[in-house]
């Protein structure tokens, strides 16, 4: 349940956009809090439902626990209980995700984002007991996150919908990009209508959509979470033209992934054009170089919506 005085509920939230919010930091290294705050506001006033913080995109297994909790600390105080806020908890074994669970609940956090244990090859039942020692350590609920590449192990539906059976898990985050995966995961609906699955994987928004996907976590919202949102909304009312149109725009806009070699500093330097920070990755990466940027920008200004390209072209 949300906590009191919060204005939403985890059905409306889990239906809707949750980015996965990015980490914008300083150059000394810290977290950049003007940047992340107004980032923050940017992704709610765009309709996004939830501020996914600490995953992919936010860098969480590459900060230190003192810049994640930073992070969960800022983003709440933003947040101000107009959206969840949903900290990832993405460290590659058991023990060390205890660690973080415990800060990010002791925060404040609303719900909690946990994946499979990494580095290390595990199975399904190991997957089990890592979900299980979370639950035991936070009475938060629980979004699963499946992002095999990542963490080389894809959560097999049948785990997925053994975990289900308590309530605290809300739904699952797919990435994988394999729309079967995704399909079986859906059929956990039967059994529960109320758990939620969510895409991650921005080329599969459409399919999703059209699919019953519930709603979606996708990296580009941090740009334009409304192009996502007005997708949904579209497949809803079975406007496939419209659905077609902006799964086209969404991949045009992918293009932008590529532009400074890897795509967290080609996402970050993106962001920086939006005037919310300086496009700073964490090391070993370095920020989009000046030809870099200019590429990002003509991407940008090419396939954003008219109100946010020329927020661009002024910035």
């Amino acid at each position: 349940m949300p906590k009191k005085g919060h204005h939403w509920t985890w059905d409306a939230v889990l239906t809707g956009i949750v980015p996965p919010v990015i980490s914008p930091l300083t150059d000394a290294g810290g977290v950049d809090v003007p940047a992340l705050e107004g980032l923050s506001n940017h992704i709610l006033a765009e309709g996004a439902t939830g501020l996914f913080i600490l995953g992919g995109c936010g860098e969480g297994a590459w900060l230190t626990s003192g810049q994640r909790l930073d992070v969960v600390k800022h983003s709440l105080k933003v947040a101000a209980g107009r959206a969840p806020v949903l900290a990832g908890v993405m460290l590659p074994a058991t023990g060390p995700t205890l660690d973080e669970v415990r800060r990010a609940t002791d925060a404040g956090a609303d719900a909690l984002v946990a994946g499979s244990p990494y580095y290390n090859d595990v199975g399904d039942d190991a997957h089990v007991r890592h979900i299980e020692a979370i639950l035991n350590a936070s009475p938060l609920p629980i979004l699963l996150y499946n992002i095999p590449q990542s963490t080389h192990h894809n959560i097999q539906p049948s785990t997925v919908a053994k975990l289900s059976a308590e309530p605290r898990i809300l739904g699952i985050k797919d990435s994988s990009g394999n729309l079967a995966h995704f399909q079986a995961l859906l059929r956990i609906k039967e059994q529960r209508p109320d758990f939620r699955v969510l895409q991650g994987a921005e080329f599969a928004m459409a399919a999703s959509a059209l699919l019953g996907g519930d709603g979606a976590v996708p990296g580009m919202g941090n740009l334009t979470a409304g192009t996502f949102k007005d997708l949904f909304e579209a497949a809803r009312r079975s406007d496939l033209a419209t659905v077609r149109a902006l799964q086209k725009q969404i991949n045009d806009l992918a293009g932008l992934h590529s532009l400074a070699g890897h795509w967290l500093a080609s996402l970050k330097g993106a962001i920086s054009l939006l005037g919310y920070g300086a496009g700073i990755p964490s090391q070993p990466l370095v920020p989009a170089t000046s030809a870099q940027r200019e590429a990002i920008r003509k991407c940008l200004e090419s396939n954003l919506p008219a109100h946010l390209a020329k927020r661009v072209a002024q910035h």
